[in-house]
C-alpha cells in the first residue's frame, strides 16, 4: 500500500538559504500542513476500532505489520489515535525511558523518592464512593461524612499512599500503551478518503496541479 508521505502533496517555497543563488530559486518540500485525518463519522464511532496495548519497545510500524501485515500503514496507527508527535505521545523504548528518567531526576536514587500522595479510596456503608481512589491529596488527608445508614458522622484517616517518581513516570508511559486501532475491514475506506483529502483543489493562486502548490516570490516584485 502507498506510504503516507507519498500521498502528501508538495509545496515550493522561495529558497532564502545560501544555496539559493538566484532570487527565483525555489525549494520543493512535502506540505506537512496538509495533514490527513479520519473523517468524523469514523473517528467518533468506537465500533470501527479495536483496543490494542503496545508491548515492550514496539514502534508504530511494528504494530502496523502485526495488525495489518503492512508496516507502511504506521501512519494509520498514529492518526487513529490523533498522535502528532511520536517522540512525546508514543511510549518510549526501555533505554530511552531510562535516559529520560536520569536526565529529569538526576540519579536512580531520586527515582525512589515520593512524587505525591494519592487517596486509596473511601466508600460508605452501602458502597457509594465518598472519595475516589487515585486522587492526588496531602499526606495527612482525612475524610469526614455523614453516613445515613449508620446514622452518624464518620471520619476516616490513613487513606493515602505514596507514589514515587518512578511510579509516576511509569504510569504516564503505561497510559500511552493503551491505544485504538482501526479494524482491518475499514482500511480501504480510509485509503479512499485520503485520495480525496490530499490532492489540492483548483482555485488558489498558488495552485500548480493536484500535487503541487508554489509560494509567491515577493523578492521578484521588490
Amino acid at each position: 500500500m502507498p506510504s503516507y508521505f507519498r500521498q502528501v502533496p508538495d509545496f515550493e517555497y522561495v529558497n532564502t538559504t545560501k544555496d539559493g543563488r538566484k532570487i527565483s530559486d525555489y525549494t520543493r518540500v512535502k506540505n506537512l500542513f496538509k495533514r490527513g485525518k479520519l473523517r468524523d463519522d469514523i473517528f467518533g464511532d468506537l465500533s470501527f476500532f479495536t483496543k490494542y496495548q503496545i508491548i515492550g519497545d514496539e514502534r508504530p510500524d511494528n504494530v502496523a505489520y502485526k495488525v495489518y501485515d503492512d508496516e507502511t500503514l504506521d501512519w494509520l496507527v498514529l492518526i487513529a489515535n490523533n498522535i502528532v508527535n511520536v517522540q512525546t505521545e508514543w511510549p518510549l523504548s526501555q533505554q530511552a525511558f531510562y535516559n529520560f528518567l536520569i536526565d529529569k531526576y538526576g540519579s536512580e536514587e531520586v527515582l525512589g523518592q515520593v512524587h505525591h500522595y494519592e487517596c486509596t479510596g473511601v466508600k460508605n456503608a452501602v458502597g457509594a464512593t465518598i472519595a475516589k481512589a487515585g486522587l492526588i491529596v496531602p499526606q495527612n488527608f482525612t475524610v469526614s461524612y455523614f453516613d445515613s445508614t449508620l446514622g452518624q458522622t464518620v471520619t476516616q484517616s490513613n487513606i493515602t499512599k505514596e507514589v514515587t517518581n518512578l511510579e509516576y513516570e511509569e504510569k504516564i508511559q503505561n497510559d500511552k500503551r493503551n491505544i485504538f486501532l482501526l479494524k482491518p475491514t475499514y482500511i480501504n475506506v480510509v485509503l479512499n478518503d485520503m485520495e480525496q483529502i490530499m490532492p489540492y483543489k483548483k482555485g488558489s493562486t498558488q495552485y500548480v496541479n493536484a500535487t503541487l502548490k508554489k509560494g509567491d516570490n515577493i523578492r521578484l516584485f521588490q
